[in-house]
């Protein structure tokens, strides 16, 4: 049982509010399943529902629930004592409006004198012994009339008309229907089976374990808005304490971006082991792979920074993407864009920038579905909020980092991020 204040629609008495609403069945009398055409053009407009004048509701409603199968669409009650209750068959929108005539509403009208209504089956024999087993009283039973397909009449507790017909053609159409339906289920649920299993590839896709270095902490985090992405981080071992980490955003959502970030992927560690010394040519040779083998529209934004351990350098690319965030002590160093973006041009030239990486620094690189995740009202994270993030949580190691500004930023924009969210963080320790 509920309440609500929402104005009476049909009302018993001018100024009547609903103060009773039964089986908490929300009132609104909303309009269900009433999409319109995408070619229709004009106002909206269809049947929404026939009065049926009745001597008791609660009985009719029993009738109408309990032998015929119907739904309970509506029922509620005014301060004026006023009840209005609406009933619907299992199938389509047009309903049943149960009406008590009383003074002031619905006057002079006589319960069981209704006009007639006819219901539609593709089984007219079935519904009927269905129907008579229950107590339905018929006055027909089911036959041919002069028009053709089968009809039967019966009537509700007030001896209201009705009327039960079908036809081979609607049967068939219904067949049809049904057959389309089981299909269109069929397909989703081998799209659905199959978007699981590119989910489980795609995240053995990413690495399932960290570099061993001795003087570094590694981790990183994707969150992915879709059962599959487009972002992507790495982490290569180049030997020799050194190690790579690749931070990548791919143009666009769903399959279409998880295909170019596996075809990345690939093209990134079949050139490990010649990364470490020749990243300008790695990188220019990523460049081609993709333009070569991906739509022209697609590209991707890519951070990748190597670091040698023993020398404390920090060499890196940042291909379009966001700046990567160094933390010194209690200031920030960001490691902006020296080239453009990659997969996009044929004619593409590397610039590697490098600085130093020493005891205590911290370096962080993520994609924008972290800055912009948005609140409810539209304020998204930000860098400022992720340097905050970083800072409070500097004494953190590399994986409990990642996981607080995660959390940071999935308490700010909720829950379902509406683009991937990817944080790799790197720690020098002694």
């Amino acid at each position: 049982m509920s309440t609500t204040r929402h104005q009476n629609a049909r009302p018993g008495l001018p100024n009547d509010r609903i103060v009773f609403v039964e089986h908490d069945i929300q009132h609104s009398f909303q309009h269900e399943g009433a999409g319109l055409p995408g070619d229709r053009e004009g106002p909206f407009l269809r049947l929404n529902f026939v009065s049926i004048y009745v001597s008791d509701q609660e009985r009719s409603k029993r009738f109408f629930i309990e032998q015929l199968g119907f739904r309970l669409m509506i029922d509620v009650r005014f301060p004026s004592g006023y009840r209005w209750i609406e009933v619907a068959p299992p199938d389509g929108t047009a309903r049943l409006a149960l009406v008590l005539p009383s003074a002031g509403f619905a006057e002079g009208r006589v319960p069981g004198r209704s006009s007639l209504i006819t219901f539609m089956t593709e089984d007219v024999q079935a519904k009927y012994r269905e129907w008579s087993e229950r107590g339905v009283k018929f006055s027909s039973a089911p036959h041919t009339p002069e028009w053709g397909g089968l009809f039967c009449s019966f009537e509700d507790v007030d001896g209201n008309p009705f009327g039960l017909a079908g036809f081979n053609e609607v049967t068939r159409a219904i067949e049809t229907r049904r057959e389309a339906e089981a299909k269109h289920r069929e397909a989703e649920r081998l799209a659905a089976q199959e978007l699981e299993i590119a989910k489980h590839v795609q995240a053995r896709l990413l690495p399932q374990r960290v570099p061993a270095t001795r003087r570094l902490d590694c981790a990183g985090i994707c969150v992915q808005a879709r059962a599959v992405g487009g972002d992507y981080y790495d982490f290569l071992e180049l030997g020799a304490d050194r190690v790579a980490f690749v931070v990548s955003d791919i143009a666009g959502k769903g399959i279409a971006a998880s295909l170019l970030m596996a075809n990345l992927q690939a093209a990134l560690r079949s050139q490990c082991a010649w990364a470490a010394d020749h990243p300008k040519q790695v990188l220019a040779l990523v460049n081609r792979m993709l333009f070569q083998n991906t739509e022209p529209h697609a590209y991707a934004t890519l951070f990748y920074a190597e670091y040698d351990t023993q020398s404390c350098r920090l060499r890196y690319a940042n291909c379009g993407h966001l700046p990567g965030l160094l933390l010194r002590n209690d200031k920030i160093e960001r490691l902006q864009a020296t080239n453009t973006v990659v997969g996009l041009f044929e004619e593409w030239e590397c610039a590697i920038s490098e600085t130093s990486m020493r005891h205590g620094d911290i370096l962080v690189l993520y994609t924008d579905g972290v800055t912009e995740a948005a609140a409810d009202s539209g304020e998204e994270f930000g860098e400022t909020r992720l340097v905050d993030a970083l800072s409070e949580n500097r004494n953190l190691a590399a994986r409990p980092l990642a996981e607080a500004i995660v959390d940071r930023v999935a308490s700010f924009g909720g829950d379902q991020p509406h683009d991937d969210i990817t944080v790799v963080v790197a720690r020098r320790n002694a």
